[in-house]
């Protein structure tokens, strides 16, 4: 390799290497599927809130969820008719509020949140190191609760292996003195939060959900949550198990409760949950117009240039198809890129129409095209005549296959006209120089090609990556590149050594 093409073959390198790229990043960032019809799994949990009314004013105040981790919330709406609904951040944590006055007997509210499961969320982190809440105890629990915090810290070294161990005593299995003394059914998880604060560990409780099909009326569980200096650590106050099981969403994380009315009692809230699932091109659509990054997207365009851009992004995967066979196969065309102009004339008429009526313009073209030359007129009237004969040889076909019943009939039309007139004069002239043969040879070259990009084209995986992943250009651009570069043998030219292998 010539020390002037390291350049080059460099500058193709990052060509690719950044159109692979970026693609990967918008796959892993934005969630634009690979494929087509890709679909991703989305749960649709359901609050409810039974309370009876007073005849009162009613606040209603509902904790929700607030980036939980191991999901992604997608869309939030409240069902509540007469009532006033509206989602505050108070002090840190998001609450969706009903309110109405003079409210009286039983009353139902109903909140819904829609998220997918992403293992990429961490769920909401301190903007600052909680501080353990201060703890007092009266005796004797005093001296329980120290004797037992001095076994479980002999036991550990980290705020992980501490709770770990500190939940193991107090298991009722255990039959310590101190563990009778403590604990009971009812203040269970209290008694070990507290415990953890009165050990300089930032302890709280959280509420969970175990998410399963088509379940209603489920009620949360509590978990146990520790600061262990830079994240929240969840554990299974029973089992010790470190690590929110899956498909558990944690409902509530830092609210103090979960619901508050005022103006109503006998309150309960209750949870229904559905898995759905939905296309994952929909849902990436959705989640980078909500992220920030729309404008990256083609969809953010008007619907009429979408359709536009849909078909010019599929022009490189035809000059690819072009390059390939000219260059490395040796297939001859009539006019370079023509057998483009076809392909995306095929894609509009679907291939079998489009194929006949190719062939019947360029027939009737080229025999009048004959006649033409006949007159001896200049090569711009002739030209501009056979642009005019062409359209009202397309109309003619158009109008034929309507009458026959054809719905293709129409959409002749979208082959270029001036292309076509350009083509049938160079057919011509090729024909008066080169003869019939050579004439033959390089239409059905052109329409071989023609066929060839027609099929990749019209696959919808490829209309699906050309549109949601435009930097794959610069994968094409630089095979396109590369390809330029090649001087070997056309694979159409290896026949002329069959004789010397025969001899050999």
């Amino acid at each position: 390799m010539s020390r002037s093409r390291i350049p080059f073959f460099f500058a193709i390198l990052l060509l690719i290497a950044a159109g692979i790229s970026i693609a990967i990043w918008r796959h892993v960032e934005l969630g634009i599927p690979w494929f087509t019809g890709e679909q991703k799994p989305v749960w649709m949990v359901e609050a409810r809130v039974d309370f009876d009314g007073t005849g009162e004013p009613v606040l209603a105040s509902l904790n929700i969820p607030d980036q939980p981790p191991q999901f992604r919330i997608i869309s939030e709406q409240a069902a509540s008719p007469g009532y006033g609904f509206s989602i505050v951040d108070d002090s840190g944590e998001r609450r969706a509020e009903w309110s109405k006055r003079n409210v009286s007997g039983p009353q139902t509210l109903y909140f819904k949140v829609q998220l997918i499961p992403d293992d990429r969320a961490l769920g909401s982190q301190p903007k600052r190191p909680p501080k353990p809440e201060p703890v007092f105890w009266e005796e004797p629990q005093a001296t329980a609760v120290e004797e037992l915090l001095q076994q479980a810290a002999e036991r550990s070294s980290t705020p992980e292996s501490m709770t770990r161990e500190l939940i193991k005593l107090l298991q009722p299995d255990q039959g310590a003195q101190n563990t009778t003394l403590l604990v009971s059914e009812a203040n269970y998880i209290d008694l070990l939060t507290r415990m953890l604060n009165h050990a300089g560990i930032p302890a709280r409780t959280a509420d969970g959900l175990a998410l399963e099909d088509a379940r209603r009326r489920q009620q949360l569980r509590p978990f146990l949550q520790i600061y262990d200096g830079a994240r929240w650590l969840t554990f299974n106050p029973r089992t010790a198990e470190q690590g929110l099981p899956e498909h558990v969403l944690l409902w509530r994380q830092a609210a103090a409760s979960l619901l508050d009315i005022v103006g109503g009692d006998n309150s309960d809230v209750s949870f229904s949950m559905l898995r759905q699932t939905i296309p994952a091109l929909q849902l990436a659509q959705a989640q980078s117009s909500e992220n920030g990054l729309g404008f990256l997207s083609l969809y953010q365009l008007p619907i009429e240039e979408q359709s536009m851009f849909r078909m010019l992004l599929l022009l490189p995967l035809g000059a690819l198809v072009v390059a390939f066979m000219r260059i490395v196969v040796g297939i001859r065309t009539s006019g370079t890129f023509m057998p483009i102009l076809i392909a995306v004339a095929f894609v509009q008429t679907t291939l079998i129409p489009g194929l006949i009526a190719f062939i019947s313009v360029v027939a009737i073209g080229l025999l009048m095209r004959g006649y033409l030359s006949s007159l001896n007129l200049l090569l711009v009237s002739r030209i501009s005549a056979l642009i005019i004969l062409v359209i009202f040889i397309t109309a003619g076909l158009s109008i034929a296959g309507y009458q026959m019943g054809f719905n293709t009939g129409m959409t002749v039309t979208f082959f270029p006209m001036v292309i076509i007139a350009w083509t049938i004069e160079r057919m011509s002239i090729l024909w008066e120089e080169e003869g019939a043969r050579e004439v033959f040879v390089q239409g059905a070259g052109s329409l071989f090609v023609a066929v060839c990009a027609f099929l990749i084209m019209s696959a919808p995986l490829a209309s699906h990556l050309t549109f949601n992943f435009p930097e794959l250009h610069f994968v094409v651009l630089g095979i396109i590149l590369l390809m330029g570069q090649y001087t070997g043998y056309k694979l159409t030219e290896l026949r002329r050594f069959y004789p010397m292998k025969a001899y050999s």
